[in-house]
C-alpha cells in the first residue's frame, strides 16, 4: 500500500537551509510562542522535559529563554549544550522539532530586553535577580510540518477530499538545516 504522501497529486516536501530555515523556524515559533524544551537530547531522557516560554526569536533563527541559574535545566546544559525544541502552533498545523545547541549566560543588556513583568512570578526580585539567566538556543537542525496554503484553504481541501474520496492534503513538510 503506498504511503498518503504518494497518493496526493500536490508535492508536500520541501527541504529548507540558511535563510529559508530561518525564516520557517521564525514563523513557526511566533505561532507557537511556547515549546517543550528538552535537555539530556542524546541520551533521550524524558523527565529532563519541561514547557518554556519563549522570549525572543531573532533574524537567524536562535531562540531566547529566561532561567534560573540554580534550575535543573540549567545544570543539565552545563552538563550536555545539546537541547531540542518541540513547538505546536495550532491543533492541525504548525509543528516543529529543533536540535541545537543551549548557551547560558548573565548579560545583564539581553536580560532586560527580554524581560516581562510576568515573569517576576519566577524572579521575584525583578529583572536584578541573581538567579536570572538566559539561554540562547542556536538551532542546527529539526523538521516541520505546516500548511502551503493557510488553515483556511488547509480545511477546504479536506472537506473536498472527503466528500470526492481523494486526498487532497495541504501539508507541507521537511528537513531544516543551518
Amino acid at each position: 500500500m503506498d504511503s498518503i504522501n504518494k497518493q496526493q497529486p500536490e508535492d508536500n516536501h520541501r527541504d529548507l537551509q540558511d535563510g529559508a530555515a530561518s525564516d520557517k523556524i521564525k514563523e513557526l515559533v511566533e505561532k507557537g510562542q511556547s515549546c517543550f524544551f528538552c535537555t539530556s537530547a542524546t541520551t533521550g531522557d524524558f523527565e529532563n522535559t519541561r514547557p518554556m516560554s519563549v522570549q525572543k526569536i531573532d533574524d537567524q533563527g536562535n531562540i531566547w529563554f529566561l532561567s534560573a541559574i540554580d534550575s535543573h535545566k540549567n545544570q543539565e546544559i552545563r552538563e550536555d549544550s545539546v537541547v531540542r525544541l518541540y513547538f505546536q502552533g495550532s491543533a492541525y498545523s504548525d509543528f516543529l522539532v529543533l536540535e541545537g545547541n543551549a548557551i547560558i549566560s548573565r548579560d545583564k543588556e539581553k536580560i532586560h530586553e527580554l524581560w516581562e513583568p510576568m515573569i517576576k512570578v519566577w524572579f521575584t526580585e525583578g529583572e536584578d535577580d541573581p538567579r536570572i539567566t538566559v539561554i540562547k538556543f542556536v538551532p542546527a537542525q529539526g523538521y516541520y510540518w505546516t500548511t502551503k496554503h493557510g488553515k483556511v484553504v488547509a480545511t477546504m481541501k479536506m472537506v473536498v477530499g472527503a466528500l470526492v474520496g481523494k486526498t487532497f492534503d495541504d501539508s507541507m513538510e521537511g528537513n531544516i538545516e543551518l
